[in-house]
């Protein structure tokens, strides 16, 4: 029990994926509001240095209007703990997101089916919006 205490007082480190930070665009939710809610404790917002990277790309490399969304979710990633992954090791985004959460002690957030798939069967906890408009989690975070 002293554990579980232990592990409770512990901010749970959340990593964030790219698609998180279009949601309050897209459907107007508060993803760090609805985090705390969800959650009911302390979390860190994680973001990896690909997904920054990935987001960046996006902020100069595309249309006026996915140039502005992206400048929009780069301002919310400020919010995030930048977190390096190792380069050689992740092919791609989502590669580095597995290989973070593999390590275990994090849940992780994103609305990519696939990459929810994966993290589950590593025994990741996975937080996705459900129904355009709450958060739900699979697994124990």
């Amino acid at each position: 029990m002293k554990e579980e205490t232990k592990r409770e007082k512990e901010p749970l480190k959340v990593i964030l994926d790219s698609n998180v930070f279009f949601m309050p665009l897209r459907f107007k939710v508060d993803v760090f509001e609805q985090l705390k809610t969800l959650l009911d404790r302390e979390f860190e917002p994680v973001l990896i240095s690909q997904v920054k990277q990935e987001l960046e790309k996006l902020a100069t490399k595309n249309s006026a209007q996915m140039r502005k969304k992206a400048a929009f979710a780069l301002k919310l990633a400020e919010k995030c703990r930048v977190v390096a992954a190792d380069d050689a090791i992740a092919e791609n985004v989502d590669d580095a997101i597995l290989k973070v959460a593999s390590k275990g002690g994090c849940a992780v957030f994103t609305n990519d089916r696939q990459l929810r798939r994966k993290l589950r069967d590593i025994n990741v906890p996975v937080i996705y919006l459900r129904q355009k408009s709450r958060l739900s989690v699979d697994g124990r975070p």
